[in-house]
């Protein structure tokens, strides 16, 4: 190998090594000042504690010591604080050394876990001191906040007190009771002031506490018991009495109102009533205010159950009146259908299904009449409510309903089978009366000879006028055939009735038109020619070719002979 290219590589892994140790270097240098810092650190926390107040926290507590129980708290707390300055103190000076004397040495390793020993340690010790000082002062601040929350509750007292006194009237007779308690409220103040001059700070914290609670009773009894008594003593009561006398006099108009159990209910409540006024002398108002909504609200929903018991007796009443009348007319129909129903039949070939919707119309009919009967039996003692029959008078009536609308199905078949064999006559009457005016017209004009095809047309006309006819006199009629027949009648009489008009019109025009060429015979041969093949096409029935020939024989010599020949015609 060239000594030039192991020169290079040996100079580059001399500068790697180099770099990589100056890299190691500030590493270290790095982490050492990362350690030493969390030292430095958990040392000031070491002197913070060390420093703390702990010490002025307690000498004022020598102010305090006028009962055993505060001087045993008091030596206590002393001996506490000696083992923290003269053991757990000095415990840390001497870890805080053994680490920085390992971080001196760069074992970094050891020093790591020795800081680890030091700050758990150190968080004990700081954990000590902190509660040591929270008792301390739970009794050097105690005074100063207990006469701030004192001060407040005995603004709250003075409150309910003169809200009280201000409407003392509407307390009534439990007026008494709550003055009573407000003496016992005002004697717990005298008990506060009484331990505090003990230094009894856990008994103090007691009373503050009972007066709180006494006083938050007290706000409910001042804010709910006028309502309480207004309720049970007067709204209610009357309430009852109104309810009672309605219940009276609706059974006297025969309503049956058992499903409210109106007397139970009212003896209950009245039980109710008279349990919230006992307890309320004794200042137990738990949930009474909510029970006594209660209760009016339901003997408010009594006054509407009565309400609606009217209305649905007036809709009851209407509704019974409806029925009967309906259910009288359906039963008199089904039975007059079926009494004619085998004149029905000879008259009109109804279908099955017709027959069929009748046959079960008049089951539904009688299941309907069964079904009223029990009805009328259960309900003529005025055994249940209106509410409640009203109901099933509902129900019966949209049976009754739906079967009328079942059936006018079927009645409309029949009906419009009536009104078709009307409508056939009729028509048939007009059909005759057409024919007739047809084969009037005919000999009205004379004409020469009337061609075959009009024969052939009057005899069809002549043989679906007899069609009618035939169908009408079947029994039973067949509507559908009835009506093809008359549709098929009308058809051809129209038609033979035009065909008459056209007819005679074209032959009388093409009289006209020969007569009126009559003038050119002499002076014309053509118009002499055509003018006597024209008669010849007159005379043998051919009016349409006749009239034709004459025009144009005509023309020759008239070019408007159609035009005035026209005007002639319809003058």
């Amino acid at each position: 190998m060239d000594m030039t290219i192991i020169t290079t590589l040996i100079i580059a892994i001399l500068i790697s090594i180099i770099l990589f140790a100056i890299m190691l270097f500030f590493v270290f240098k790095s982490n050492k000042n990362k350690l030493k810092q969390n030292i430095e650190k958990v040392n000031y926390e070491k002197n913070l504690i060390d420093g703390s107040s702990i010490v002025s926290e307690l000498s004022k507590i020598e102010a305090f010591l006028n009962n055993e129980k505060m001087q045993q708290k008091y030596d206590d707390w002393k001996h506490r604080l000696d083992v923290l300055k003269s053991d757990k103190v000095p415990v840390l000076n001497d870890m805080i050394l053994d680490t920085e004397f390992a971080l001196t040495k760069s074992n970094y390793k050891s020093t790591i876990h020795k800081l680890a020993k030091l700050e758990l340690e150190l968080y004990k010790v700081r954990a000590n001191s902190d509660l040591l000082l929270k008792e301390i002062k739970e009794i050097t601040t105690n005074d100063e906040k207990n006469r701030a929350i004192i001060t407040t509750l005995k603004t709250k007292y003075r409150t309910l007190y003169d809200k009280f006194n201000s409407t003392k009237s509407d307390y009534k007779d439990i007026s008494k009771v709550i003055t009573l308690q407000f003496e016992n409220i005002a004697y717990r103040f005298d008990d506060f002031e009484r331990a505090m001059e003990q230094n009894e700070y856990q008994e103090v914290n007691q009373i503050i506490k009972a007066i709180d609670d006494l006083l938050k009773h007290m706000a409910i009894v001042i804010e709910q018991v006028p309502s309480i008594l207004l309720l049970a003593s007067s709204v209610l009561p009357k309430k009852i009495e109104d309810i009672v006398a309605q219940y009276e006099q609706l059974k006297e108009e025969h309503y049956s109102l058992d499903y409210l159990n109106i007397e139970y209910n009212v003896s209950e409540t009245k039980k109710k009533i008279k349990d919230i006024l006992d307890r309320a002398h004794v200042l137990d108002l738990e949930d009474s205010l909510f029970e006594l909504k209660l209760l009016l609200d339901y003997f408010e929903g009594i006054f509407v159950d009565f309400d609606k018991e009217r209305v649905h007796r007036k809709t009851y009443q209407e509704n019974v009146k409806i029925f009967e009348n309906k259910l009288f007319k359906i039963n008199k129909l089904i039975n007059d259908l079926i009494y004619q129903m085998s004149d029905i039949k000879q008259l009109y070939n109804l279908s099955d299904s017709d027959i069929k919707i009748l046959n079960e119309a008049k089951e539904e009919v009688n299941v309907l009449n069964d079904d009223y009967n029990i009805f009328k039996t259960h309900t003529k003692n005025n055994s249940f409510a209106f509410s409640k029959v009203s109901v099933e008078i509902e129900n019966l009536l949209m049976r009754l309903n739906a079967l009328e609308d079942h059936l006018t199905s079927s009645l409309e078949a029949i009906g419009s089978m009536k009104e078709d064999e009307k409508r056939a006559r009729q028509q048939l009457e007009e059909v005759k009366q057409i024919f007739k005016d047809s084969k009037n017209k005919i000999r009205e004009y004379n004409l020469p000879i009337i061609p075959k095809n009009y024969y052939i047309e009057l005899n069809e006309a002549q043989d679906a006028i007899k069609e009618i006819n035939k169908e009408l006199e079947k029994a039973p009629i067949t509507i559908s055939i009835l009506n093809t027949r008359v549709d098929t009648a009308r058809d051809l009489v129209l038609k033979l009735f035009a065909n008459t008009k056209n007819m005679l019109k074209t032959a009388m025009f093409a009289e006209m038109a020969i007569v009126y060429g009559n003038r050119y015979r002499t002076m014309y041969e053509d118009v002499d020619k055509g003018l006597n093949y024209a008669e010849l096409l007159f005379y043998k029935g051919d009016y349409q070719k006749s009239l034709e020939v004459t025009i144009n024989s005509i023309n020759k010599f008239e070019p408007d002979i159609y035009k005035k020949l026209l005007d002639i015609y319809q003058k």
